[in-house]
């Protein structure tokens, strides 16, 4: 067995062989079933066909191979075998696995070619991005149909099965276990599944100063101090406010404060909740990348996982910019980041400027998956973090916080 790569979130496998099967099994699929181009597929390949950038970018991807890899073979044989696999996608929910899982199938597939030279670049392209976002949404109108149901099945694989329920805590969860498919609707309506009434209080929803978790996360950075504008691209990846902010006016409030940020698991809740109580100063949904991942970070698989800070500036996000009701607090900013496929923000709608928050309320959600989410604060605006709240890089499986627990207090 080959060394493993740590995934944060378990999107992916661990082990490379394991995603090697996986790929295997998936390309049979594909090619058994030699489905004809979905609308969003066949433009990308006419762009692929007309565009020499693009055409450039696809081909050296496919035919590089990073110097560190760890695999076998090549992921990816040509430019048409990569087609073919994004269009099987299309017509594919993801399977329970317990700790191989695929959450993640275009990551799969991009894998490698993600850390190559050409991939650097290739997922930083506007013209790619515009063509990888529609074929997301292509998919997550299959993903949003009864078909992607067939998943919610008691097999090994199906999301019903014993180890799957134990793995979700189901029954912490809004469902129906007298229906075949639990009450829910589609896939996403299963994956956006909301908690029972009090499945998780809000910590001290009588004291503003209280700050709570907007998810249901792994803490992955805490940084102090941030500044305006930073090299995000190096190693260490520093926040950037005016990049994370995309512009926004308000950004030199926060010069100097605190950024908080989580990953979210594949087997948990993906909803965001308001952190304090106050007011909607804004809300905005950004466009960005897909795939790109950071150059610092070297030609490794686990890159996109180790690139998280890197993506707080530059890959499809919402800002949610709230005013709390405690002065000490004042503003702060809410922003859910996509991943990879990931990457879908929708904001619930009642979430619009001028409107009223209670801590604790929910803001919106990822449709299909959850990736990562950044808190950003003022200076002076958190006195003390909780315990709960804290990264632990060396765990191997690092502790959960969880939605409305309690994240940090502000200053008396």
């Amino acid at each position: 067995m080959r060394k493993s790569t740590f995934r944060a979130g378990r999107w992916l496998p661990q082990e490379p062989d394991v995603l090697e099967a996986w790929l295997h099994r998936f390309r049979a699929r594909a090619e058994t079933r030699d489905e004809p181009y979905h609308s969003s597929v066949r433009a990308f390949a006419d762009l692929i066909e007309n565009d020499p950038v693009v055409r450039m970018y696809m081909h050296e991807m496919v035919a590089q191979v990073p110097r560190t890899s760890r695999y076998r073979a090549h992921h990816l044989k040509s430019v048409e075998q990569m087609l073919v696999l994004i269009n099987s996608v299309l017509t594919y929910a993801p399977e329970f696995e317990d700790d191989d899982m695929v959450g993640c199938p275009l990551n799969a597939i991009f894998d490698w070619s993600m850390g190559t030279p050409a991939g650097f670049a290739a997922f930083r392209y506007p013209p790619i991005n515009v063509a990888l976002k529609a074929i997301m949404a292509q998919w997550c109108e299959y993903l949003t149909g009864e078909a992607s149901l067939h998943v919610l099945n008691t097999s090994a694989r199906g999301w019903k099965s014993k180890r799957a329920r134990e793995r979700v805590g189901i029954d912490e969860f809004e469902y129906d276990p007298k229906d075949p498919h639990w009450g829910f609707s589609s896939w996403n309506d299963f994956f956006t599944r909301r908690f029972k009434p009090d499945a998780r209080p809000v910590a001290s929803p009588d004291d503003p100063k209280a700050i709570v978790s907007p998810c249901e996360a792994t803490p992955y950075r805490i940084a102090r101090d941030v500044r305006r504008e930073a090299e995000f691209w190096i190693k260490g990846q520093p926040y950037s406010l005016r990049d994370m902010l995309a512009g926004q006016p308000a950004v030199d409030h926060f010069v100097g404060g605190v950024v908080w940020q989580a990953f979210l698991s594949a087997f948990n809740y993906h909803r965001w909740h308001s952190p304090v109580g106050g007011t909607i100063l804004e809300t905005r949904l950004v466009e960005g990348t897909y795939f790109s991942e950071s150059e610092s970070e070297g030609e490794d698989p686990a890159g996109p996982n180790n690139s998280q800070a890197y993506l707080a500036q530059v890959a499809a996000r919402a800002i949610i910019h709230i005013r709390a009701d405690d002065p000490a607090i004042g503003e702060m900013v809410v922003m859910p980041i996509g991943m990879g496929e990931i990457s879908s923000c929708v904001i619930d709608e009642e979430i619009k400027p001028g409107a009223r928050v209670e801590k604790g309320q929910e803001l919106g959600y990822f449709q299909y998956g959850g990736s990562t989410l950044c808190c950003i604060f003022r200076p002076g605006a958190i006195d003390s973090f909780a315990l709960a709240a804290l990264p632990d890089p060396e765990h191997a499986h690092p502790p959960l916080i969880r939605v409305n627990a309690l994240l940090a207090r502000a200053p008396e």
